[in-house]
């Protein structure tokens, strides 16, 4: 048996709103540990690997490993209708065909019920190495996706450039080309000495 109960469903929707462009349909790997999905874009080129850890829930219970195959499209359609405060719990049966969701307000006016099918989604699990990068760049998830998505209006790609002056990110289309420059700041400046 699973039982997730996350303080808001705001964590849910804003994991399922970066992934939800680059993979349809996932298995979410329930454990002792807490819950994990990994799967590849339709093109194989990017990999999604994504760990929700035990402690980030506000109660967390799995007797046994279970894999909850899902289609993000329709998990984004019934999390769009919890409110980013609502309390979010996921119960999913040791042999379910269904995922079920509970949205409670703060002020436990109201509880939504909703079910999810699942699906039997065949995954290979991918080692990921350990990795030694050249560069750690630490930033704003919401100013890197509106640097992204700006600069994609003007080409296909959007190539990034790490230098002693900075992040830069480019874009070389048709009609225009375009490029943003993050300076580092100074607090960041005194961390990379360290």
């Amino acid at each position: 048996m699973l039982e997730a109960k996350l303080a808001e469903a705001q964590t849910l929707k804003k994991l399922l709103e970066a992934i939800k462009e680059l993979v349809s349909d996932a298995n979410f790997q329930c454990g002792e540990e807490g819950i994990t999905l990994q799967a590849m874009d339709n093109s194989h080129v990017a990999l999604v690997s994504v760990e929700l850890e035990r402690a980030g829930f506000a109660k967390y219970r799995c007797d046994r490993p279970i894999p909850l195959g899902v289609n993000l499209t329709s998990l984004t359609k019934i999390l769009k209708c919890a409110k980013d405060d609502d309390v979010c719990t996921l119960k999913a049966a040791d042999d379910a065909d269904t995922l079920n969701l509970t949205y409670e307000a703060k002020n436990a006016d109201r509880i939504s019920d909703y079910e999810l099918k699942l699906m039997d989604i065949d995954t290979d699990t991918l080692g990921i190495p350990d990795t030694e990068y050249d560069v750690c760049v630490t930033m704003p998830s919401s100013e890197f996706a509106r640097i992204v998505r700006d600069l994609s209006a003007l080409g296909e790609s959007v190539k990034i450039d790490v230098s002693k002056d900075g992040v830069r990110f480019t874009a070389e289309g048709e009609a225009a080309n375009g490029n943003v420059l993050l300076k580092q700041n100074e607090s960041a400046r005194k961390k990379s000495k360290q």
